[in-house]
C-alpha cells in the first residue's frame, strides 16, 4: 500500500526536535511503558496527551523530565471520570500545536493517531489497537450497557458511530503503521487498509527470576473483568477436582467467581507485585483465557520459567510455543481450558525446561523493544529522505499454531 510518494525527495534532516503523542496519562500500564522507551530512544523529546493525572515520581519513572503538554480536556471538571469526554477527544487532540517538531512518534490505543502534522512532518504510530469499543469488542461493549428507556444506549451508539466515522476518516494521517502483535496488525488492515510493522511491546522480564521447582497449584491473575474468562477458568476447575487454582486480582467478576469457586480454587482478591512475582515463580502454570491484543502477563509467567496454559488466538498465540512454553487451547470454554489443564498436570516431571521458556520470555525484553524500535524509525527517517513510496515490512501472520488434539 502506498503511504507517500513525492515528486521531490524531502530535504534531507537531522529531524532534531522530536514529539511523542499519547493518548492520555491516568496510570503506569503496559501502553505507558512503550512511552517510556520511546523516551529512552529519544531523550529530549517533548511529551504530549490529552490528560496527565501522573505524580512527579511516576512521570520520573517514564523517563519525563519536563512537564506534559495536555489538551483542554485536562482542564475540564471531573477529571476521575475523563473518558465521559469521548466524544471531545477526536476534538482535542487536533489542538495540540505540534508545529515545531520535525519527527512525531504518537502511541495510539484510542485518538492520538489522529494529531495533525504538515508534509513537512514525519508521522509513525505505535497503534496498541484500533478503538476496541467501537470496532471489535462494539457489540460485546454495547451489550453491557443499561439506562432509562435505551436514552444511554442510544447516546453511546451515536457517539461510537461518530468514533468510527473519525478513526477511519484519519487512517492516512500517520505515515508509517507499528502494532504491538501480528493478531493487532491485522486489525490495522481491516480497519485503516494500512500495512504495519510488527514490533511486541516491551516486557520488565528482568524483574522475575526463574524457580526451577515448582508447587502443586496453578495459578490466574489480572484484572476480574467479564473479557479476561476467569469464570471460564473457574468453571474447569470443577471438573478437575484434584488440580488447585490460586486467582490473584480483583473487579467486577469477583462475587461471580465466589459464587462458582470450589474447595480447589482459591481467590486472593489484589495482591501487590511482590505477592504476584512470587506466585508466578512457583506456579506449575500461568492459566490465560482472555484474548488479548499482545498479553503481557503470560510473558512475564514465562520469564519465572513458568509454562503457560493459554488460547491459540490473539497475542497469546504469538508468545507462547506449544509444548515448548506452554499449552494452548483452541476452543475458549471450559471443557477446552479443563483438557490443556490436565494435559500439562499429567506431562513427565521436567517435560518443560524453565531456563528455556526462560530464554524464550528475553526476546519481548525492554532492550530488544529499544533496539527494533530505534531501527525502524531510523528507517522510516531514510526512506522519508528519499522519498521512497513503500514501508518495506510485511505483516507477521497471526495465524493459530497447529495444536494437536486428542
Amino acid at each position: 500500500m502506498l503511504r507517500r510518494k513525492t515528486i521531490f525527495p524531502a530535504p534531507e534532516s537531522p529531524m532534531s526536535r522530536v514529539a511523542i503523542v499519547h493518548d492520555w496519562f491516568n496510570c503506569i500500564a503496559g501502553s505507558e511503558k512503550v512511552v517510556r522507551e520511546m523516551k529512552r530512544c529519544f531523550p529530549e523529546a517533548d511529551v504530549f496527551s490529552l490528560v496527565d493525572h501522573l505524580t512527579t515520581a511516576q512521570r520520573e519513572s517514564l523517563g519525563i523530565d519536563r512537564p506534559i503538554q495536555t489538551s483542554f480536556i485536562n482542564r475540564l471538571p471531573f477529571q476521575k471520570s475523563f473518558r465521559n469526554y469521548l466524544p471531545l477527544m477526536p476534538l482535542a487532540i487536533e489542538q495540540l500545536d505540534l508545529r515545531d517538531y520535525d519527527l512525531v512518534l504518537s502511541s495510539s490505543h484510542a485518538v492520538a493517531k489522529g494529531c495533525l502534522t504538515t508534509a513537512e512532518q514525519l508521522h509513525i504510530t505505535y497503534v496498541h489497537t484500533p478503538i476496541r469499543y467501537a470496532w471489535d469488542m462494539y457489540h460485546q461493549y454495547m451489550a453491557g450497557q443499561k439506562g432509562f428507556l435505551g436514552i444511554k444506549p442510544m447516546v453511546l451508539r451515536a457517539v461510537l458511530h461518530y468514533m468510527r466515522n473519525w478513526d477511519r476518516g484519519t487512517a492516512d494521517r500517520p505515515d508509517y503503521y507499528i502494532a504491538n502483535s501480528g493478531f493487532v496488525a491485522n486489525r490495522i488492515v481491516k480497519t485503516y487498509r494500512a500495512p504495519a510493522k510488527v514490533i511486541y511491546p516491551p516486557v520488565e522480564v528482568d524483574a522475575f527470576r526463574v524457580t526451577e521447582k515448582k508447587d502443586d497449584f496453578f495459578l490466574a491473575a489480572g484484572r476480574l473483568v467479564p473479557y479476561k474468562r476467569f469464570d471460564l477458568v473457574v468453571r474447569a476447575m470443577q471438573q478437575l477436582p484434584n488440580q488447585k487454582l490460586v486467582v490473584i486480582g480483583d473487579g467486577p467478576e469477583m462475587p461471580k467467581l465466589k459464587s462458582l469457586a470450589g474447595p480447589n480454587v482459591q481467590l486472593l482478591g489484589y495482591q501487590d507485585d511482590e505477592v504476584l512475582r512470587d506466585h508466578m515463580q512457583r506456579a506449575k502454570a500461568f492459566v490465560f483465557a482472555a484474548i488479548e491484543d499482545f498479553g503481557i502477563m503470560p510473558v512475564e509467567a514465562q520469564a519465572c520459567g513458568t509454562p503457560v496454559v493459554g488460547i491459540n488466538r490473539g497475542g497469546v498465540a504469538e508468545t507462547v510455543k506449544h509444548m515448548q512454553t506452554g499449552v494452548l487451547f483452541e476452543s475458549q470454554d471450559a471443557d477446552s481450558i479443563a483438557a490443556a489443564i490436565e494435559a500439562i498436570a499429567e506431562l513427565p516431571q521436567g517435560f518443560f525446561d524453565p531456563h528455556a521458556i526462560r530464554t524464550h520470555a528475553e526476546s519481548f525484553g525492554c532492550s530488544v523493544f529499544g533496539e527494533k524500535y530505534a531501527a525502524f524509525i531510523a528507517d522510516c527517517k531514510s526512506r522519508w529522505a528519499t522519498g521512497s513510496d513503500t514501508i518495506q515490512s510485511p505483516l507477521v501472520p497471526a495465524e493459530p499454531q497447529p495444536v494437536e488434539t486428542s
